[in-house]
């Protein structure tokens, strides 16, 4: 990936904590099951900047799951700052979480990403898009504030066009990406955008906001923090095309 690491170890995601750890290969993972039996669908979810996989449960991710009624599995991908440090998160997450779940029998993979999760989600959709059925992108991070104000001031992220140079490598790659999923040639692949209004990165998802279908775009009252983050959760699951489970549970 051809961006430029040290400014994203260098923009200080709010929010989240930070430990600094090695990318080791396989990429760990935790797995939760459907709440209805054997499906062909799986969602896999990014954590944020110094996020530990044990947090999204802790913090209710995991219930808020099984009570979605989903006939889908979720995977947990400890793809933590380590794998975007060293340029390794696409294809480890490739490697040792999208092709094993490909050879396992699941037809629909979804990539859902809180913060610094979010733009992995991107990335991967971005160089993988037939791979990916859905987006569901919490407080994603999409670079400095001065990108997205020049996708603002040509237009939206339609009509923008990318600098020829710039001081935020992974901004410019981020709205690159998202160019993929606005205006008549987007792709099938749906994205849902969900945050918190008073998220201190809400000025770059109020940029992109305008370009999604409105019910793509979800927020809540808050910021960049769980108290956020649960109930978007809840909603992107809820109102996600994801299938469902009928009849009793088991």
């Amino acid at each position: 990936m051809a961006w430029a690491v040290a400014a994203l170890a260098a923009s200080g995601l709010p929010g989240c904590g930070w430990l600094p750890r090695s990318a080791i290969v396989p990429m760990p993972v935790d797995r939760d099951a459907s709440a209805c039996g054997p499906t062909d669908t799986l969602i896999v979810l990014l954590p944020g900047r110094g996020m530990l996989l044990g947090e999204l449960s802790t913090e209710g991710f995991i219930d808020t799951f099984r009570a979605a009624g989903l006939r889908a599995d979720l995977v947990r991908a400890d793809a933590h700052m380590g794998y975007y440090k060293d340029r390794s998160v696409v294809d480890r997450l490739r490697a040792d979480v999208i092709d094993p779940a490909r050879a396992q029998g699941y037809r629909h993979i979804w990539l859902a990403g809180i913060s610094l999760g979010g733009l992995g989600a991107l990335l991967y959709a971005d160089e993988h898009p037939d791979e990916i059925d859905g987006l569901l992108l919490i407080a994603p991070y999409l670079g400095e504030p001065q990108t997205a104000a020049d996708v603002a001031a040509q237009g939206g992220v339609e009509r923008w066009r990318p600098p020829a140079e710039t001081d935020d490598a992974i901004g410019v790659r981020a709205w690159t990406c998202l160019k993929r999923y606005v205006g008549p040639s987007a792709a099938r692949a749906p994205l849902y955008l969900a945050f918190g209004v008073d998220d201190r990165l809400a000025p770059t998802h109020r940029v992109l906001a305008p370009a999604l279908p409105p019910q793509h775009v979800l927020t809540v009252a808050g910021g960049h923090d769980w108290p956020a983050w649960r109930p978007l959760w809840q909603r992107l699951l809820a109102e996600a095309p994801l299938p469902r489970c009928t009849g009793p549970r088991p």
